[in-house]
């Protein structure tokens, strides 16, 4: 009996303290929701109240200021202004999604804007710092690259064309870098249909990428496999010709030795007359 009484006094504290750590993280969930209810003021008030939370890096509570403002002055100037904040305060909180959001509605109301050029550059940022390593989905990859190219294309003058001619390098790259990860692995598995063709992609669609030089070389590879020789010395003189000096030339030029399909006189000048016959498709 007494045991029977213990542990329902055991069992009444472990439920209390349950019933606690409940309650508990509903009020935390509570106070880091978005901010609610209306805010008054005028609409510069508004504004520079928003601005202010947005300065102190408050941005949660700064969206709510601007969202206010946008909803109880919605044809005014200080509102097109404040979806652009909205946007931007989206992004400095890690709530991407949102401000994707944002801007695309943004995008769609004011064509002709102003910043639209600097809107599209926050569009390509909000994908480019959820881009994944290589061997995941690139899903953001390729949305970064078509906003970075939009503001390339339509605003190449602007403040931010350059650093978004640098972020298209770096997305074409990781697009590069996955096609060799998949290609890398039908290698291994001796499918070497489906790596050739991932290897050639490289060339062809990310041919100024880093990872073009091992493309090359990983088709003289798949094609050797093959027994298709001709094939495997038009790559290896195009890695020659464009990358002399790399290593993965080198490597090229020995699997070719091995199979004596080089000839002597070296591996630089093999490369240059076999290159003048495929110089065309390159």
């Amino acid at each position: 009996m007494k045991n029977t009484h213990k542990k329902t006094i055991w069992f009444g504290r472990y439920f209390n303290f349950l019933v606690l750590c409940i309650l508990g993280l509903g009020l935390a969930a509570c106070a880091s929701g978005k901010p609610e209810g209306e805010l008054t003021g005028t609409v510069s008030s508004l504004y520079n109240e928003a601005l202010a939370k947005m300065q102190a890096g408050q941005y949660a509570q700064a969206v709510h200021g601007f969202e206010e403002l946008e909803r109880q002055y919605p044809y005014s100037g200080w509102a097109t202004r404040g979806q652009l904040m909205t946007a931007y305060a989206h992004y400095r909180n890690g709530d991407y999604d949102e401000a994707l959001v944002t801007i695309d509605r943004f995008l769609q109301l004011h064509p002709a804007h102003p910043d639209l050029a600097y809107m599209f550059y926050l569009k390509g940022m909000s994908h480019y710092v959820q881009m994944t390593d290589v061997n995941r989905d690139q899903a953001n990859t390729r949305e970064a690259l078509a906003a970075f190219e939009a503001l390339v294309n339509r605003f190449p003058d602007s403040t931010y064309a350059r650093d978004a001619r640098l972020k298209v390098t770096l997305c074409l790259d990781h697009l590069a870098g996955k096609e060799m990860v998949v290609g890398r692995y039908y290698l291994g598995q001796q499918q070497y249909l489906a790596a050739i063709g991932r290897f050639d992609e490289v060339v062809k669609q990310y041919p100024r990428s880093s990872q073009t030089p091992e493309a090359l070389y990983r088709l003289v590879e798949g094609y050797l496999a093959l027994g298709v020789t001709d094939e495997a010395t038009r790559a290896a003189a195009i890695l020659g010709h464009n990358y002399p000096a790399d290593d993965w030339y080198q490597k090229a030029y020995g699997l070719l030795t091995d199979r004596n399909l080089a000839p002597k006189g070296g591996s630089r000048t093999w490369a240059g007359t076999v290159w003048q016959g495929v110089k065309d498709i390159f």
